[in-house]
């Protein structure tokens, strides 16, 4: 388990893709259940160990996952989640280059529990919410382009589904129309920065995650340079 931040209040991890955040239906053991065990043995703590879940990323998605070590931090992350005072960067890797090299998406995203997918469509619909993101095409390699995306709402597969819209699947997202699946299921999307101000602190924090170091399709990407990238 990678640690990327730790203090008295919040702990940050890069999740692997196909790691789940928290229990679903599946039953498999969780990242919650993870870093409360890596906190218990660290700080020797007796009983059971508090630890908020603030968001989630999709099971097949690497990256950035925070989470909350008290309760007034989880409370006031929670109220800054919901202000969209957290800024939100994902890198996507998809084989399509796409039309614009810089563009805003602005979608609506209506959820298929059945098949657990987003349907998105350009104009509103009865139960659809609206769907917004910036992308920029930072970098590419001899087959793949590398998108810096930034999301102004969290709807369901939100990225996955807006991205295939203008016809750039992320590479191993088959539900989404990628061409083939990637080894081990996961997906070639990646949480890789939250900027936010600490709960208790109120000092700026800025937390990013290295690309998985086991996946050849990031290793010529690994390098790119953040303020290139224009955090």
């Amino acid at each position: 388990m990678e640690i990327l931040y730790e203090d008295n209040h919040i702990i940050a991890v890069n999740k692997k893709a196909g790691e789940i955040v928290q229990a679903d239906k599946t039953g498999d053991k969780t990242l919650l259940d993870d870093v409360k065990a890596y906190i218990k043995e660290k700080y020797n703590k007796p009983g059971d160990v508090f630890l908020g879940v603030v968001h989630r990323i999709d099971r097949p998605v690497s990256g950035v996952v925070l989470f909350a070590r008290t309760s007034k931090a989880l409370s006031r992350l929670n109220e800054m989640f919901a202000q969209k005072k957290v800024r939100k960067v994902y890198w996507a890797l998809t084989q399509n280059r796409p039309e614009k090299l810089e563009a805003e998406l602005h979608h609506f995203i209506g959820k298929n529990e059945e098949k657990n997918r987003a349907n998105v469509s350009i104009s509103p619909r009865t139960g659809y919410k609206e769907a917004i993101l910036t992308y920029r095409l930072v970098s590419n390699s001899e087959r793949l382009n590398l998108l810096h995306v930034e999301i102004m709402t969290g709807r369901h597969h939100q990225i996955r589904a807006q991205l295939a819209r203008i016809g750039c699947p992320i590479r191993g997202d088959l539900k989404y129309g990628a061409k083939r699946s990637n080894e081990g299921g996961g997906i070639n999307l990646h949480s890789r920065m939250v900027e936010f101000e600490h709960p208790v602190s109120h000092e700026h924090i800025r937390i990013v995650a290295p690309v998985p170091a086991n996946d050849n399709a990031w290793r010529p990407f690994a390098n790119v340079n953040d303020d290139e990238a224009q955090y």
